[in-house]
């Protein structure tokens, strides 16, 4: 028997692209002389649909589509993830499902049983949890279909989220039917930790069922989660056989059974998660039909990184870098945004801010009643340069790429309306940390961005010899802190003993990271790449007292 995964990727709400990307791939498999093709969870409508489940005519469209779909499987099976409604008469509207199709008709539909309510997911606002796994036969084996978490047994692995308990387990109900191959659709968004998880619930499962596991994973980036495919093949040894491309399309190609020796991994963590935040450009404005991007260009290394991932994504041509130097910018890093720009072969235009910043002055003064320069005039010169880049996006149809990263995010060394301004934050998930590690990474063979601008003490540039660390922590204890009270939520008392911090330094910066919830709110959509980024996942009120 001859199986493809079709690790594709899918836009939310594009029924119709979908819907030509899930034909094309069931023509192209039928070439390769495949019995069955396996697509992602969702693949039809794409994942996360969210809210357009509760629009009828969407739920109508859906079906209608699944029907044409229906009709080119001739010759074939397509197991395709979809949603179907619930005609019983309790619970919700919905099932996510998986569709099963072969030679023209509709075989039937396994519904996911686990509904993940935790961190990215919300599957419950939404779906009724089916209630038993089914099996059907080709080719003289006894197949079963399964749905992402339905193959995640939490309290068994000890992996992230490990406190997750669900009343039943697909994969202990599914050992009882002894079947010969499990396939799973997913939809498993990328974070940095996530693949070795994901590869660990895989082995499990197909270990536990004594059966081969094929699980195709959705590729591509939808708002703020990005997926990065590495669709997978398990022995029913519990190995891994195969393994997909990541970020992006790939068919992988199966036979049953197995003859394949166990895949050794090579971990490039660093690889993958630059090519997961070039992705999740890419396809934010590939899909939302953007075409071009500005960034304000300051010769600081997170703005260079920003640049470079950038240019990656949507090329060289449709990018354009703007230096907007004042009064306290140096000349190195003017220097340096050029050099970097002209490297990577990005317009480069510089425009100073003195002559607004400075009629800004003016007219406040008499207002501010000869009041000391401080935090005010920093933040004044953030929204000039914020004003200049909207007003360039504005005229040429630009999307202004905001360049905060997220240790600075978290507390609030931010500046609203000036550098938060934009319509994506590129690695507002990115803890400064990574970012020095990712542009190490970029110049590993030769030097794109300039040593100088890594090697240089990190500094804002709004006032006379400002940097970073005058108001900050070390980033290194910003960031330790940090991912341990956001990721692992570590008491105060906890972080301070495990990294031997002052208890007051860890008090202070983790009540910074609650007094400036109101700013994150306002801030643009943002690519996740953590186990918990700010802009989905994490939900904390803007007003409340706890630390």
């Amino acid at each position: 028997m001859r199986i493809v995964l079709a690790q594709i990727n899918p836009t939310v709400g594009d029924l119709e692209g979908n819907q030509k990307k899930i034909i094309s791939a069931i023509h192209e498999a039928k070439k390769l002389g495949a019995d069955i093709i396996l697509f992602p969870e969702l693949a039809l409508c794409g994942y996360p649909p969210e809210d357009l489940l509760f629009l009828p005519q969407f739920i109508e469209e859906i079906n209608i589509k699944l029907n044409e779909i229906v009709l080119r499987t001739k010759g074939i099976t397509a197991v395709v993830g979809t949603v179907r409604k619930n005609l019983g008469p309790k619970g919700k509207d919905l099932f996510n499902s998986a569709a099963i199709l072969s030679n023209g008709k509709l075989l039937y539909f396994q519904d996911k049983i686990l509904l993940p309510t935790y961190d990215v997911f919300d599957e419950r606002r939404y779906f009724e949890p089916g209630n038993q796994s089914h099996i059907f036969e080709l080719c003289g084996k006894k197949i079963a279909v399964t749905i992402c978490e339905d193959i995640w047994e939490h309290s068994q692995l000890g992996v992230e989220f490990s406190d997750i308990k669900y009343h039943v387990s697909p994969v202990q109900e599914l050992k009882k039917l002894k079947p010969d191959l499990i396939l799973n659709l997913s939809s498993s968004p990328f974070c940095t930790t996530h693949f070795k998880d994901r590869l660990k619930v895989c082995c499990h499962a197909a270990k536990s069922i004594h059966a081969p596991l094929l699980y195709c994973n959705q590729v591509g980036a939808n708002d703020s989660l990005i997926f990065d495919g590495y669709s997978l093949v398990v022995n029913e040894k519990g190995e891994l056989v195969d393994l997909a491309k990541g970020f992006q399309e790939d068919f992988l190609l199966v036979d049953y059974p197995l003859k394949l020796a166990p895949k050794q991994i090579i971990d490039n963590p660093l690889s993958d998660l630059y090519h997961a935040l070039a992705l999740g450009v890419r396809d934010y404005f590939q899909k939302s039909e953007f075409k071009k991007a500005i960034l304000g260009l300051s010769g600081g290394i997170d703005s260079a990184l920003v640049l470079c991932i950038a240019t990656e994504a949507l090329g060289a041509e449709n990018v354009l870098a703007i230096a907007m130097p004042s009064r306290f910018s140096s000349s190195d890093s003017i220097k340096d945004a050029k050099i970097l720009a002209d490297r990577l072969s990005v317009e480069f235009k510089e425009i100073s801010i003195e002559p607004p910043f400075e009629s800004y002055l003016n007219i406040l003064q008499p207002h501010f009643q000869r009041q000391e320069f401080d935090v005010t005039e920093e933040n004044l010169q953030a929204r000039i340069r914020g004003m200049l880049l909207m007003s360039m996006s504005n005229k040429f149809g630009y999307i202004v790429l905001s360049t905060g990263n997220k240790s600075e995010m978290a507390l609030g060394y931010c500046t609203l309306y000036g550098d938060m301004c934009g319509g994506l934050s590129v690695i507002g998930d990115v803890t400064k940390s990574e970012v020095y590690q990712l542009a190490g990474w970029l110049n590993r063979n030769e030097e794109i961005i300039p040593w100088n601008t890594i090697h240089r003490p990190p500094s804002a540039e709004l006032k006379e010899n400002q940097k970073d660390q005058d108001t900050l922590p070390e980033y290194e204890v910003v960031d330790n802190i940090l991912q341990s009270y956001l990721e692992g939520h570590f008491s105060v008392e906890e972080i301070a003993e495990k990294f031997n911090y002052p208890l007051e330094c860890v008090k202070d910066l983790i009540k910074r990271i609650h007094q400036n919830e109101y700013k994150r709110k306002q801030a643009p959509p943002g690519l996740r790449i953590s186990k918990k980024a700010f802009t989905v996942g994490r939900r904390f009120p803007i007003v409340q007292k706890w630390i």
